[in-house]
Formats: structure tokens, C-alpha cells, sequence
């Protein structure tokens, strides 16, 4: 394809867009009650219905996001993100750190190499552990994910309380002074510094887009489907009672039970927030299935154990420990104000 077509490439493919996210919920309904014609209300044709309905409305959500996330992360390139964080104060550096964890696609594991190269390239320990927890927990899949299930209110909710709980955490931790904690070699570590890429041209940057559908929907589809399919079961067969008594308000140990189950866990957003959306559903509170979706979005043990080749066991703790707390005040904050 030229670059002339690839610009007008998105004006011809949003209205497509649109047309299919607008006629699928009428078009699952007609499927399921007039194609297969199920009997209305069993819980088989909810649970049908539930994963028919959000598989590809999730889809198209996290194609559109990914697709424009894309493009902007085209202004933000490693190189020139080292140079922006390198000179900044320690809290002003903690905050424009965890801003730019959203536009990153990283997993709480593939966010480790750029961790390495910030400490390398001399940011503050601090700043680098507010990227490290905002690149998973805020990401553009958990952003539009939530958008797309529980609206524009719950999402802000969520974009808010993971900003202040990255911005906070490295705040303390870089304030701890503990950079004796990281492994010497990675201060040994050369990377490339002082250079900065072209700019690029707006076919470029669609061009990036597209590129960053491919490789993350690529990536999370499985888990996307496998979430969506326990959260059709949940939503068909369990019991509300159940839910709501292990993960209800009324329980003071439920926020950090949910904390002690997320953090073993590992997932990523689109396996994980189908699965929080019926226990929603189910009566389980705001704030103790918030601190859930955090602990096994933005602490998990694949990315403690890869952490253990960069950090000693003192910074790993406190980093995991300093995270866990904040997402505690924020589960029981939640429970406390809905």
C-alpha cells in the first residue's frame, strides 16, 4: 500500500467501525433468540449471550485504542523518554513518569527492560519504580477495557487511583535512598545515549498504529477470550450470595485477602477485567475487587522474579510491599465512599 492510501487509511475504516460496534448488541440478540432460538433466561443462554455480546465489542474497543495509543507512542521513543525523565526533581519526575506508563504497552514483565535502561541512564530509582508500576496497572487495554464494560466513571476511577498509587510508591521508594539494593551490572549496562530518532511522517506513525494492533491484539486475544469465558460462567452459574460474601464491603479482611490472592496471579488486562466485571455483578464491593484487578495487573510473581535478576531481595520487598499497602488504602477507600 502507498503512503498516500495508508494516510486516508483510517478515514475509510472508522465508519466500518462504527456500523459494526453500533448493530452488535441487536445482532447477538437476533442470533441467539431468533437464529438459535434459546430458551430466554437460562443461564446458558445468558452465559452464550454475555460472551457473543463482549467478545467482539472488547475487540473492537481495544483495536480503535491500541490503533491511536499507537500513533502517539511514535512521539515518545526511548531514547528521548530517558533524556525527558533524566533531569527532572524527584516528585515531578514520579508524576510525568507514571503519565507516560499509560501510553506503554508493557506487561508488569516486559516493562523490566525499560526499568534497566532508565536506572542505566541515570533517572532517579524512584522515578523508574513509578514507571515500572504505572506501565502495567494504566495501560491503554485496562483503560479501554473498563471504558468499554463499566463506562467512562469507572475507568477514571481507575486511571486516577493507579496514577496516584505509581506516583506515591516511587515517591517513597526514591526517597528511601535505596540504591545500594540494584544489582551492580546494571549500571554497567551501555546503551546508546545522546542520539534522537527522526521524525517521523504522519504515514509513519499510521503505519506504527497498525503495527502496535498487530503485536498487542495479537498478544492478548487468548487471554481476552479465556476471561470473557470465566466471566460467562460466573455470570451464568455462581451464585450471588457466594461472591458477595467473600468479596463484599461488609468484611474488613476482603481488601487484603483479594491483594494476597492478585499478587501470585499472573494476568494481563483483557484476561483479567471480564472476570471483574461479573463479580461486580454479583455484589462483590468496588474497592475490594479494585485492589484485586491492581494486585494481579501491577504485582505479579513472573515480574518479581525477573526483577530479582536486577534488584536484591531489601528493594524487591519494599517494592512490593509499598505497592500492596496503597492498593489496600485505595480497596477500602472505594468500599467506604460506594
Amino acid at each position: 500500500m502507498t503512503q498516500r492510501k495508508l494516510i486516508y487509511l483510517p478515514l475509510v475504516l472508522l465508519p466500518i467501525w462504527v456500523a459494526f460496534y453500533w448493530f452488535l448488541q441487536p445482532g447477538v440478540d437476533s442470533l441467539v433468540d431468533r437464529v438459535l432460538v434459546l430458551p430466554a433466561g437460562s443461564t446458558w443462554t445468558e452465559a452464550l449471550r454475555f460472551f457473543l455480546f463482549e467478545t467482539p465489542k472488547v475487540l473492537l474497543l481495544l483495536i480503535l485504542v491500541v490503533f491511536g495509543v499507537g500513533v502517539v507512542r511514535t512521539y515518545f521513543a526511548p531514547e528521548r523518554t530517558r533524556m525527558i525523565l533524566g533531569h527532572r526533581s524527584l516528585l515531578a519526575g514520579n508524576t510525568l513518569a507514571s503519565m507516560l506508563g499509560i501510553v506503554t504497552p508493557f506487561c508488569s514483565c516486559s516493562a523490566v527492560p525499560f526499568f534497566i535502561g532508565f536506572v542505566e541512564a541515570g533517572v532517579p530509582l524512584g522515578v523508574t519504580f513509578s514507571f515500572l508500576i504505572a506501565a502495567p496497572m494504566i495501560n491503554e487495554v485496562a483503560v479501554v477495557l473498563l471504558f468499554g464494560l463499566f463506562g467512562w466513571k469507572t475507568a477514571l476511577i481507575y486511571v486516577v487511583t493507579g496514577l496516584t498509587i505509581a506516583i506515591v510508591s516511587g515517591y517513597i521508594i526514591g526517597r528511601l535512598r535505596l540504591e545500594r539494593y540494584v544489582q551492580p551490572w546494571v549500571y554497567e549496562v551501555n546503551y546508546a545515549t545522546g542520539t534522537v530518532e527522526a521524525p517521523l511522517s504522519w504515514s509513519e506513525r499510521i503505519q506504527s498504529g497498525m503495527s502496535a494492533v498487530v503485536e498487542i491484539v495479537g498478544k492478548v486475544w487468548p487471554y481476552l477470550l479465556a476471561g470473557i469465558a470465566v466471566g460467562a460462567g460466573i455470570h451464568g452459574w455462581v451464585p450471588q450470595d457466594f461472591m458477595a460474601g467473600i468479596m463484599g464491603k461488609s468484611s474488613w479482611w476482603s481488601v487484603p485477602l483479594a491483594v494476597a490472592m492478585g499478587i501470585p496471579l499472573y494476568s494481563n488486562a483483557a484476561g483479567i477485567i471480564p472476570i471483574v466485571q461479573v463479580l461486580l455483578e454479583k455484589g462483590a464491593s468496588l474497592g475490594t475487587v479494585l485492589a484485586f484487578m491492581m494486585a494481579v495487573i501491577g504485582l505479579s510473581l513472573p515480574e518479581t522474579i525477573i526483577l530479582r535478576k536486577v534488584l536484591r531481595l531489601p528493594l524487591i520487598f519494599t517494592f512490593v510491599g509499598v505497592v500492596a499497602v496503597g492498593i489496600m488504602i485505595v480497596g477500602y477507600v472505594f468500599n467506604w465512599l460506594f
